[in-house]
């Protein structure tokens, strides 16, 4: 039998006042917001059309947002505009949720291509692309001028640092913010409104547990610790030991700085010396036979040695098993040419390392099983005096018999003059998930699966390893579209000014389903006498001209009653009232830019008008008082 479900949802809260006469909401027959002018009004279109956002992001959030905006017409008005950036170019396992994107614009710009397809919907929309990340060194770029021109902004973005200082961004310019996400399923929606609310950063998410490196090294009980390590085990053998290599066979002065940065000399110069001598292939079957004897050094010769530190019948301390609870017993791989996985590993790490060294491979199983066939694997022989990391907080440094400076002159004799190299250099491969051909991921799978089977984890397919090796973020176009969907009814409530109790943050899992919304945080209040401040005020100092240092503190006094104790600008103190006396009357008579220029050590932009203080101040009775920052105007 079947079910139908319907879900009834409204947002009667989003439509205009009652008071407007019925000829606001009449609309002529050729407009294509006919509709949206039956619903919302003439009034309200007009706004909507000369609105100014700012879409930070182009991806799945970012393609519903930009095509919404067009739908509803933000920026097609004479005054109105849509900006969007990103740095980041299509891929192709964006098509699946990233509708605005085809399999031809793979390999362009994500901004650019967005743009341009919104603009196809609606010739009217202004849209300007950009393809750069935000951040502090773009601020020349996103600076006072643009976000003055802003109505507000929406985040797209995947990562929470972005997300916190597009906060900190809407906060500094008073203007909305409209933060969305999605995993799967599930979906958030979050109103940041100047003066209303709290902003996003004033709550966070506990910050997700990273998997310790004792865990990934040598104690693994998960598919997600196996695939960690072999992602590292990607970046090391095909990615960092070309780099190293590269950099030795072009940098004069490299081994002063390698003394200088301190750290693993000694296995950085070991790297060099197989990359460049010991392990150097010549022709591909050589290759192979080093990627059979990686096989053995990671499955099989180090978990024999682990074995041999901690055997399987050792207790602890306490006089409870060593293995047991999350630590699993390993067991070594013996090598054999006729198990699938294994030449899965063995095939895929032998093309890459041939890729680093511009050599032709191939996948003949057969040629592979007749090299392999050649091979001899020295004889495993456990190491004496090798320490192993058990837990987090444990002090690993193996004792050293020999002399590491000792050791570290003797390979650097070992190596190759550069002059001898001229012009040769390693390609270094960078991990790229979307190209089935490349063995990146093949190399990833066969390696975490390995080693799984050495911890009896059970093992992952390409596709899941794929999935958490190139941190793909589980998305579905639907949970996207109702997100940026919720996101533009709290857009039309700001346009119109509502009061906090009209707005709401959502949050929605349509597995379950469930919808839960409830009212934004109220910005907290701090009072001095008269004076109420939220993290949304400041104090905008300007007087018209570049005012002087005892200018500056005389404001304080003058207009709030308030001693200034200390001003500072970054992390440089510019004035504190326990400054010698000659030093104060040094900075007294000096202009506040000039004054945070010369402290600093930086320069003013040729746009820049602001600089930003930190004022600490204390009332009558010599009690702290806790004040916003100054943003202060000195052109």
């Amino acid at each position: 039998m079947r079910r139908r479900q319907w879900f009834y949802f409204d947002a009667v809260e989003a439509l205009p006042s009652d008071d407007l006469p019925p000829s606001e909401f009449e609309a002529a027959a050729d407009s294509r917001y006919a509709a949206q002018i039956h619903v919302l009004g003439r009034t309200l279109q007009e706004k909507i059309n000369d609105l100014s956002y700012f879409i930070v992001g182009a991806g799945a959030i970012g393609c519903e947002l930009i095509k919404n905006f067009a739908m509803m017409g933000v920026g097609c008005g004479p005054k109105g505009c849509v900006h969007i950036t990103d740095m980041d170019s299509i891929e192709k396992s964006n098509l699946n949720r990233q509708f605005l994107f085809r399999p031809w614009d793979v390999g362009k710009m994500k901004s650019v291509t967005a743009a341009e397809a919104v603009q196809k919907m609606n010739p009217k929309m202004k849209v300007k692309a950009q393809e750069n990340r935000v951040g502090p060194d773009t601020e020349e770029t996103f600076d006072d001028d643009f976000f003055d021109g802003l109505d507000g902004v929406c985040n797209a973005l995947d990562n929470v640092q972005a997300r916190m200082y597009m906060d900190q961004r809407c906060i500094y310019y008073k203007l909305p913010l409209f933060e969305s996400g999605t995993l799967g399923t599930k979906g958030n929606v979050q109103v940041v409104l100047p003066h209303l609310t709290e902003s996003y950063g004033s709550s966070r998410d506990p910050p997700e547990k990273s998997i310790p490196i004792c865990t990934l090294k040598n104690f693994p009980n998960q598919i997600e610790h196996t695939i960690q390590w072999a992602r590292d085990e990607f970046e090391g053998l095909f990615r960092q030991a070309a780099e190293d290599a590269n950099t030795y066979l072009s940098k004069a002065d490299f081994f002063e700085s390698l003394n200088k940065q301190g750290g693993n000399r000694k296995g950085t110069l070991e790297s060099i010396r197989a990359s460049l001598v010991t392990n150097k292939p010549l022709k591909f079957e050589e290759c192979i036979v080093w990627a059979r004897l990686k096989y053995e050094e990671l499955f099989n010769n180090s978990i024999r040695q682990l074995l041999y530190n901690f055997p399987l019948d050792m207790l602890t301390s306490t006089g409870s098993p060593f293995w047991s609870g999350p630590k699993r017993p390993p067991t070594p791989l013996v090598f054999n040419a006729d198990d699938d996985e294994h030449m899965a590993f063995v095939l895929s790490a032998a093309n890459l390392r041939a890729v680093n060294y511009g050599l032709k491979g191939h996948a003949n199983i057969q040629e592979f099983k007749e090299v392999l066939s050649n091979v001899m694997v020295p004889e495993f022989q456990p190491k004496a005096g090798i320490k192993i990391q058990v837990s987090e907080t444990e002090n690993v440094a193996n004792d050293r018999v020999e002399d590491e400076d000792s050791i570290c002159q003797d390979i650097m004799a070992e190596l190759p003059q550069p002059s001898t190299l001229a012009g040769y250099r390693l390609s270094v491969i960078d991990f790229e998930k979307d190209d089935d051909s490349n063995f990146h991921v093949d190399f990833v799978t066969a390696c975490s699966n390995m080693r799984a089977q050495n911890y009896s984890i059970t093992t992952a397919d390409k596709y899941r390893t794929k999935q958490i090796a190139g941190k793909i973020i589980p998305a579905i176009a639907t949970t996207t579209a109702l997100v940026t969907g919720l996101v533009c009814i709290e857009m039309l409530k700001f346009v119109q000014q509502k009061k906090l109790e009209e707005y709401k943050n959502g949050f929605v899992n349509l597995a379950l389903p469930f919808w839960g919304f409830s009212e934004p945080i109220a910005a907290p209040k701090r009072e001095f006498k008269e004076h109420v401040w939220t993290l949304w005020d400041r104090f905008d100092i300007y007087e018209g001209r570049d005012i002087l240092l005892k200018d500056f503190v005389a404001y304080f006094t003058d207009k709030y009653q308030l001693e200034v104790v200390m001003i500072s600008c970054g992390v440089s103190i510019l004035y504190s009232n326990f400054m010698s006396k000659s030093k104060l009357e040094e900075r007294m008579t000096m202009p506040m830019s000039k004054l945070a220029t010369t402290i600093t050590k930086t320069e003013l932009q040729e746009k820049q008008r602001y600089l930003i203080f930190e004022v600490c101040c204390s009332d009558e009775d010599g009690e702290d008082v806790e004040t916003p920052y100054v943003r202060y105007r000195f052109r």
